[in-house]
Formats: structure tokens, sequence, C-alpha cells
């Protein structure tokens, strides 16, 4: 088991156990202190264990080696999770909207306890420390998958501001009779319906885009370049392109050498050019290297 996927399963089991316990507090608070907006948010807390399973999931698949289906190996697994992810987003966002405007329309809002606004303050802050740390686990060991779980984190923790928002606004309408502004409870719930809609429909777009395997531009290949043109023996690059597959990046490259040498001299230079590209970057899985001979 490598390093990357150990620090990726140990986010991902970190986050479950978090979300559940946040779930179950939320959950229970929102039912107690009759408040719509807390049990959106319970729901949110609750899908994002299930997107954390499904991340796992991904990412233990991500580590299967290349086979005869998948010559490229399997690391577009991890975009397939961030896309369940997304869609499960999307889904949960659309059922908590129904019933906040369901809601509002059929005149039913209630009084909400201040212990929903406790619940709601300890849910921010547990949910922007597990953004961070997984966010910038995701960018070090470039996992799409880990960062869209943070992202999920981060939505949790607005959606859960929203929360203390309307939350608060009714308990100040309760306490100085002001009617209209126990709506704001059920109001909140919608807002957070559209946050967690948004966040599904953002990660589902860059998953697509990832899974379509985009070619790097030429800013962003200018680095294998050079590290192609220091190899000795090579004379000129004819082409390079570098695409996403997932977590890392495949090289496919044609090179020049001198037409006097042997074949297994420039099978030697094409591995040397290989070897190069694998070791001196990180997220380089695999390269390509077809041998010309040089002309001028």
């Amino acid at each position: 088991m490598n390093t990357r996927f150990q620090k990726a399963q140990f986010a991902s089991i970190v986050g479950m156990v978090a979300n559940l316990i946040l779930a179950i507090i939320k959950g229970i608070g929102g039912v107690i202190g009759d408040s719509r907006a807390l049990i959106a948010d319970a729901l949110h807390s609750a899908s994002d264990v299930i997107s954390s399973i499904a991340v796992l999931v991904g990412i233990r698949a991500a580590q299967k080696p290349p086979d005869s289906e998948h010559p490229y190996g399997h690391g577009k697994a991890e975009n397939i999770a961030t896309l369940i992810v997304s869609m499960l987003l999307i889904v949960v966002g659309f059922e908590i909207l129904v019933d906040a405007i369901s809601a509002v329309w059929a005149n039913t809002a209630q009084s909400t306890s201040p212990l929903a606004l406790y619940i709601v303050v300890f849910s921010i802050v547990v949910k922007e420390v597990l953004f961070q740390y997984k966010n910038r686990l995701g960018k070090k060991i470039r996992s799409q998958a880990i960062i869209a779980d943070a992202w999920h984190h981060r939505s949790d923790a607005i959606s859960s501001i929203v929360a203390l928002i309307g939350i608060g606004l009714a308990i100040f309408g309760e306490r100085f009779q002001i009617p209209y502004l126990t709506y704001f409870d059920p109001i909140a719930g919608a807002i957070i319906a559209g946050i967690i809609m948004w966040m599904g429909f953002s990660l589902g777009k860059e998953a697509v885009r990832i899974s379509l395997e985009i070619v790097l531009d030429e800013v962003e290949t200018e680095k294998f370049n050079r590290a192609v043109n220091e190899v000795n023996g090579v004379q000129r690059i004819d082409s390079l392109h570098a695409r996403s597959h997932g977590s890392y990046v495949i090289i496919d490259t044609k090179i020049s050498v001198d037409p006097t040498i042997t074949v297994d001299e420039g099978h030697s230079i094409a591995a040397r050019v290989k070897e190069v590209l694998i070791d001196d970057f990180e997220e380089v899985h695999d390269v390509h290297v077809h041998v010309n001979p040089y002309h001028q």
C-alpha cells in the first residue's frame, strides 16, 4: 500500500467518522429544536458520509495496476467517485429545497430552540477544519476525489453559516414577536439546498472535464520539454503531448536522435527520457517514447 493511498484512506475515514457524529447531533438537535435549517444541515452531513465512502472506494480502485482492459491504469476511478459525490449533492439539495419550500408555502413555521444555534456553531468549526485538512492533502497528493470531498466539507460549513443566520433570525423573531422572521429558518434551509446543488454541479463539471483526458497546454508541458531536451542523445523533440488521467499524467513524445547510431542505442536514449520524466515529476505515471532519425 503506497503512501499516497494511506494518506487518502486516513483522510476519508476521518471525514466519515466526523460527518457521522455531526449528522447524528444535528439531526437530533433539529428535531428537538424544531429547526428545518438544522435538519437540512444534518442531511448534508449524512450525504458527506456517503461521499467519503464513494471517495474511498474510488481511490482504492485507482491503486490497481494496469491490465489488458485498462493499459493506462485505473486513475479515472477517482473521477467516477467525484461524479457520484456531485450527483449525491444535487439529489440531496433538491430534496431539502422541496421540503423547505413546502414549509413556507404551507405556513407551518415553528418555534426554534437556541440549542440549534450551539450545534450549528460547533458544526461550522469542525467542517472548516476538515476542509482545510483535506483540501491541502488533496493538492499535495494530486487527488481530485479528496479535493472534491474537501469542498463537500466547505459546502457543509457554508450551509451551516446560512443555517446559523436563519435560526438566529427565527429565534429573534419569536422573542420580539416579529412573525415573518420565523420563516427565516425554512428559508435558510432552501438557501442551503441551493448551495448544495451548486457545489454538486461544479464538482461534476470538473470531474467530467478531467475524465475527457484534457491535454495539458504549452505552459504546463514546458517543464517536460526542458527535461527531455537535457537528456544526452536527444537531438530534437518532434512532439510532446501530456494528458491528465485521473490523478496522474501520461506523456506521449516523439524524439529525434542521430540516425547513425544503433537501434539499441536509440532504445537506451528513449528509456532515459522515460526515466527522467517519471523520476523528476511525481505526477507523471507513464511515458511513451517514439524515436525518429534526426534530419535537419
